[in-house]
């Protein structure tokens, strides 16, 4: 079954309900997230009497980069975040602010209620990329889009996070 608790449910959580945070903090205008991705490498081995197909055996696994993309505003958080990896002006030896350039990150998928439903944990992610404007364009009808470029050295599925039980509205007569 694939809803424990909301037996009626048939349709999987929408993509565009969703909450990051970091330092204890909801993230502003986070507008989208690329996917979390894991991949491990294929060891091959064969001994000379095995049959001319090789055993398949798991290698390292390695997390993909997480990009985050918003509208251009006020928020300072990129910003802050993308200048403690590297401060332009910062003196020799200063460019990186080595006790604090990590975070662990917090991702939730909400219900169509905004119910937390699913949360991943992200952990160790720096800054690698920084795009303060996206393209500029007089003649186009968009938002100004920023993103901010997360290595990561892992993830995992918070499982203590639960299947919240969906609200029912009754409309008097």
């Amino acid at each position: 079954m694939e809803f424990t608790v909301n037996a009626q449910r048939f349709d999987p959580y929408k993509n565009f309900k969703f909450l990051v945070i970091w330092d204890g903090r909801t993230v502003a205008g986070i507008s989208k997230i690329s996917p979390l991705k894991r991949t491990t490498e294929v060891v091959k081995h064969r001994h000379g009497g095995d049959p001319s197909s090789p055993r398949l055996a798991p290698g390292r696994s390695e997390f993909e980069a997480v990009t985050l993309e918003r509208g251009v505003t006020h928020d300072l958080e990129f910003d802050r975040w993308a200048n403690k990896v590297w401060q332009v002006g910062a003196g020799p030896g200063s460019e990186v602010s080595l006790a604090d350039f990590r975070k662990d990150i917090v991702i939730q998928v909400l219900n169509e209620a905004g119910q937390v439903a699913v949360t991943h944990k992200l952990y160790r992610t720096w800054p690698s990329e920084y795009q303060v404007l996206g393209e500029l364009d007089a003649n186009a009808n968009a938002v100004a889009i920023q993103s901010l470029k997360l290595e990561c050295e892992g993830w995992e599925r918070d499982y203590e996070v639960s299947e919240p039980e969906e609200p029912s509205f009754t409309h008097p007569a």
